[in-house]
């Protein structure tokens, strides 16, 4: 995607407050029905499994998200301390349904806190590390890690249809 276009989609999405407050409701929306995706797992064990050809459980892509909000959100915004270790996000297994549900719960309020209080300035500036690998500005970022959020969703619920049809 050009800058042009980032720039175009930021101005959108960011004029106001107003603005800011309903991404933060989609981000609390969408953390919600990833939590559904995990809680509507008939067997807990099934949220560790695979089918041929997909990579990632269930189960690990919920550890990636947690991840991905707390150092995206957490360290880079709000300070919060959190060290990051992605490889263990795919590597970790087994951990139960309740402790990845209540680690997306406590999700919520750090990423929608941390986004209302976030000024025009701070949303305007370059984020200070990007996820793509090429510079964007802080609106544009939490844009792609909604986007991100909502793409492992819909990986979870197709794996979940297939495991347990």
């Amino acid at each position: 995607m050009s800058l042009e276009i980032l720039n175009l989609y930021n101005c959108i999405y960011f004029n106001s407050p107003a603005m800011t407050e309903a991404i933060a409701e989609f981000f609390e929306r969408d953390i919600r029905l990833f939590i559904d995706e995990i809680n509507g797992f008939k067997d807990e064990k099934d949220l560790w499994q695979l089918k041929d050809g997909v990579t990632n459980c269930a189960g690990n892509l919920a550890l990636h998200l947690i991840g991905n909000l707390n150092h995206f959100f957490g360290t880079i915004l709000a300070n919060s301390g959190y060290v990051r270790h992605r490889d263990d996000e795919f590597a970790t297994k087994n951990v139960p349904r309740q402790q990845l549900v209540y680690d997306l719960q406590n999700a919520i309020p750090l990423v929608t806190n941390t986004l209302t209080g976030l000024s025009k300035a701070d949303l305007e500036k370059d984020y200070p590390v990007s996820p793509t690998g090429k510079p964007m500005s802080t609106e544009a970022t939490i844009i792609h890690l909604l986007t991100h959020l909502n793409y492992h969703r819909g990986q979870v619920n197709y794996l979940r249809r297939i495991l347990e049809k």
